[in-house]
């Protein structure tokens, strides 16, 4: 009986307009964070995985014969290609962003992290590879770098504005 009473509650929240996903948004007080910390981490692996796949295998595949034999097919319309090869290296290098911090303290943290590395730069060979010469790679370079420039800008950000906060936080013990 209360399965039926959820999926009325469901089907009227649909119906109605009102916000169906409410139910399953974040509750800092009521989520564990490590319940948080493991779906965050197979989020992060997941979509490592699908983006890695993507720029080793691009979609249309590569070209078999001719001058162009192993190139992307996709990158004969570059602007369709330059947005799909930022897409998908930003969205790789935001989530190797994501599982790094999220695995330190891990049992082989160390071997995590290469491994990781090791991704990166393997995706960047096969991107590299398939990838025309007349394609700029330096803009995939440029979006891999993105999410770890704006990381270090928002903890610079973050140590120099709340430096002074710190200093003078009584809970702390500061009191200058």
């Amino acid at each position: 009986m209360k399965i039926d009473e959820h999926k009325l509650r469901m089907v009227n929240r649909l119906s109605t307009g009102k916000s169906w996903y409410k139910p399953f948004q974040y509750k800092e007080d009521v989520d564990k964070p490590g319940d948080v910390r493991n779906i965050l981490l197979v989020l992060a692996t997941l979509i490592a995985s699908v983006t890695f796949k993507a720029g080793v295998n691009p979609p249309g595949g590569v070209w078999q014969e001719g001058d162009h034999a192993g190139r992307a097919i996709y990158a004969s319309n570059s602007a369709a290609y330059y947005v799909f090869l930022i897409s998908n290296t930003l969205a790789l290098a935001t989530s190797i962003l994501v599982i790094i911090p999220l695995t330190y303290k891990f049992p082989c943290h160390l071997e995590i992290v290469i491994a990781t590395i090791s991704m990166a730069v393997t995706y960047g060979s096969a991107v590299f590879a398939v990838t025309p010469h007349e394609i700029r790679f330096r803009y995939a370079i440029a979006a891999f770098a993105v999410p770890f420039i704006l990381r270090c800008l928002i903890q610079l950000f973050k140590v120099l504005v709340f430096k002074n906060d710190h200093k003078s936080d009584p809970e702390n013990g500061n009191n200058e």
